[in-house]
């Protein structure tokens, strides 16, 4: 298939979120697409998945202009896409939300349960995306999720053209390895590929060719060649570091101390298996570990979301057992959740007031249990200016916002208020490099005022550049504690179930982690 996009424009009402795109991607070509958040990428796809009707402007499919009323005819023309915002039944299992809209059938329109799981175990094990067809899709880690809407993209007609909305922004590094293989594979045998990713370092990797989009605008293209430097100045019109400026930590007393931390699933499953961590202030603790290990639990457990079986909790030596999330927020704990959409903001309410959703009830916000809409709107436009919230109102609801903008939500919200101790699970996913660089700075500046902060993220890079010391999590225990000069291969290893004697020491082991395997989390 060769696309081509002639002066694809989309507006709503007076805002033009794409404007005169010119864009041609050859067969078998894999051609990124990259901007900042809000820059127009996601509504540029969704016109061309059918999801949103172009203003003006042709696209054109092997020199033949097409239109689509849906999905369902681009789906149809060979397009197949996995989004940025899932797209999932929560209820439904793996195999049900697969075979959706295109149900496996025996005799008489019956449903074939057997085939459906067939389909999902076929598709999955061709392209190294383990998941379990019965699995209900709710109970899921966000990043086996992720994997549930690739094996959706891959499993229905032949897919001619592929486009991947943020894919790899929920995955681990040794998952987005095997992805970026995956789309290798495809481009080779024909597919062609529309790949927008904010992380610089995969597109230079796997694409053909680099388009640049600014403000709806098509601003630079540019060969894979380019330096990371060199993309980040095109994406967000200005120089970027992309490193991390901070000082050694100064730290003090305890702010957080989990002891014995044990948390059971409702399978009978221990998540977390006898956890002990504690995090003093004025320091960053980087956790890392392979996503599924009892990561999601331990956040949950610290704001008070899941009720540890046994064990001990302590923010800055108080025990918060019997405390809920509001009281734990009030007394100055602050949660960057890995899931924005369920535990972070209220999609029906706007971005307003979701920037005071946690201190709604507070002054100046509110008095006597009135709502002070004015106080309310001056915090909304003070932390729009601030963190780049792209947004056309304060009342827009906030989720027609990007993915990327949402988080900025998020962030916002929590560094607008008092903290003494901050969990930050996963806190640049899906934001452009300009974004990432600000959110880092802020939580460098977090640390030199003595907040205390638990770093969890997938990014062994965003691990390493913040943290001042990394615990490394496996099947729900803490394997090992070093510091942020231990080579990426032995934490690779502890990541994967090596115990520490087992691992050579940082003044032996020579790895060099960018091409090592396990430095990038190992298999599963």
């Amino acid at each position: 298939m060769r696309l081509e996009l002639k002066g694809l424009t989309k507006k709503f009402g007076s805002f033009t979120a794409d404007d005169d795109i010119d864009l041609v991607v050859e067969p078998g070509q894999i051609h990124a697409i990259l901007g900042e958040n809000g820059a127009g990428k996601s509504t540029l796809m969704n016109m061309l998945y059918g999801i949103l009707t172009p203003t003006s402007g042709e696209i054109l499919i092997d020199g033949e202009p097409v239109s689509f009323a849906g999905p369902r005819d681009a789906i149809a023309a060979g397009i197949g896409m996995v989004h940025q915002h899932f797209k999932l039944v929560g209820p439904f299992s793996v195999a049900d939300n697969v075979q959706l809209g295109r149900e496996h059938t025996r005799g008489l329109g019956v449903l074939s349960a057997k085939a459906a799981r067939k389909a999902v175990v076929d598709v999955s094990e061709q392209y190294g995306l383990a998941l379990d067809p019965d699995a209900v899709c709710e109970d899921l880690p966000v990043g086996v999720q992720q994997r549930v809407e690739i094996v959706k993209a891959l499993s229905g007609p032949k897919t001619e053209l592929l486009i991947l909305d943020e894919p790899t922004a929920v995955l681990t590094p040794a998952e987005i390895t095997e992805l970026l293989q995956i789309m290798r594979n495809l481009a080779e045998a024909g597919t062609s590929i529309l790949f927008i990713s904010h992380k610089l370092k995969e597109v230079q990797a796997v694409a053909d060719t680099v388009t640049v989009i600014r403000r709806g605008k098509v601003v630079a293209e540019l060969e894979p060649t380019a330096s990371e430097a060199e993309m980040a100045s095109a994406m967000v019109g200005r120089a970027v570091s992309l490193q991390v400026d901070k000082t050694p930590a100064e730290t003090g007393e305890a702010r957080l101390e989990v002891k014995d931390l044990t948390v059971v699933s409702a399978a009978g499953v221990k998540v977390l298996d006898g956890l002990d961590l504690t995090v003093h202030s004025g320091e960053i603790v980087g956790l890392a570990g392979v996503e599924g290990n009892g990561q999601t639990e331990l956040a949950r457990s610290i704001l008070g979301l899941v009720k540890p079986d046994s064990g001990y909790i302590a923010v800055d030596g108080q025990d918060v057992h019997g405390r809920s999330p509001a009281r734990r927020i009030a007394d100055g704990l602050g949660y960057i959740p890995e899931d924005r959409g369920r535990d972070g903001l209220v999609s029906e309410f706007s971005v307003a007031e979701n920037l005071v959703l946690n201190q709604y009830k507070d002054e100046p916000f509110s008095k006597r249990g009135v709502v002070n809409s004015g106080a309310v709107r001056k915090r909304a436009s003070d932390s729009i200016a601030e963190f780049d919230i792209r947004t056309q109102s304060p009342d827009e609801p906030v989720s027609s916002l990007s993915g990327g903008n949402q988080q900025k939500v998020i962030i916002a919200r929590e560094f607008s208020r008092p903290r003494r101790f901050l969990v930050a699970a996963q806190p640049t996913r899906g934001v452009d490099v300009g974004a990432t660089e600000f959110i880092h700075s802020r939580l460098v500046a977090e640390r030199d005022t003595g907040t205390g902060v638990l770093l969890i993220s997938s990014e062994l890079d965003e691990i390493y550049a913040l943290a001042d010391r990394i615990a490394v999590i496996y099947n729900g225990r803490i394997v090992g504690e070093v510091d942020p000069g231990t080579p990426r291969g032995v934490i690779g290893r502890l990541m994967v179930g090596a115990s520490a004697e087992d691992t050579p020491s940082p003044t032996t082991d020579s790895d060099e982690p960018a091409d090592d395997e396990e430095a990038n989390g190992g298999d599963r």
